[in-house]
């Protein structure tokens, strides 16, 4: 079973590089795509990535909240990309990025990760229904026929299953609140 950010944190703090390591690896495509939102052109967006992990290796002894890793390094990469793009400005006139939509874009990409993590906690035949449902966009014939199952254990299973990942990530979650029972986006 995975470690938890806040166990990966605390191990980190004693000096376990292994640790730092699944953070990195768990957190790279996020930094990245965060770094992607701001439109940094590549060799400030590979700078900033390399800034941020490095940063927050220096700092994690400032992190108040184990628990809280994520929404930390989110914020460290949105500073590093603005002080990057403020640095780019000074070089050539640059339009300011605009906040509002950088913001709803990191919100998408934390509820993503959040889905995307709540999944892999789930059993195998739930993620592979939910990710030929969802993902794919397979009608229930097509998963049915592929699956060697009947279409009605096909609509059982989702519904089953879409119940566990609502468990896992709580009756509030938003990314879960936007799915109505066909897979469509209200």
């Amino acid at each position: 079973m995975a470690l938890s950010d806040a166990e990966l944190v605390a191990r980190c703090r004693t000096g376990d590089h292994d640790a730092w390591r699944e953070l990195v690896e768990r957190y790279s495509r996020y930094v990245y795509a965060i770094t992607q939102a701001f439109r940094l052109a590549q060799h400030d967006a590979e700078d900033v990535f390399q800034d941020t992990f490095a940063r927050a290796y220096e700092r994690l002894g400032t992190l108040r909240d184990d628990e809280a890793f994520r929404p930390w390094l989110a914020s460290l990469t949105r500073r590093l990309c603005i002080d990057r793009l403020r640095a780019g400005a000074r070089e050539e006139p640059l339009e300011d990025p605009d906040a509002e939509a950088t913001d709803d874009t990191i919100d998408e990409l934390t509820e993503a990760l959040a889905v995307h993590e709540a999944l892999a906690e789930l059993p195998e035949h739930c993620r592979e229904v939910l990710d030929r449902f969802f993902a794919r966009d397979e009608s229930y014939r097509t998963i049915a026929e592929e699956l060697d199952l009947p279409a009605g254990t096909i609509a059982s299973r989702i519904s089953r299953c879409l119940a566990r990942l609502r468990e896992r990530l709580g009756e509030e979650d938003p990314a879960l609140a936007r799915l109505d029972g066909d897979g469509s986006s209200s």
